[in-house]
């Protein structure tokens, strides 16, 4: 089976992040309960740092990827 991941983007390209979904959810499943995850995060404390949102993703089998991103294509 091939892995399927979720790109959060940002404002900022340097901000953006890849996220490596576990096998057992799909596109639309995972989609949901990350954006549900990372709601609960800006929720339970407002000074959240991305260090606090990759803890709580990869406690429920999330993987951050490090990727190189491009240079844009003019």
């Amino acid at each position: 089976m091939s892995a399927k991941f979720i790109l959060l983007p940002s404002k900022t390209p340097e901000h953006t992040r890849l996220i490596k979904i576990p096998e057992h959810y799909d596109g639309h499943e995972a989609f949901r309960h990350t954006t549900g995850l990372i709601a609960g995060v800006e929720e339970e404390n407002p000074d959240y740092t991305w260090d606090d949102i990759a803890e709580t993703l990869e406690a429920q089998g999330f993987e951050v990827v490090d990727y190189i991103m491009g240079p844009g294509l003019d």
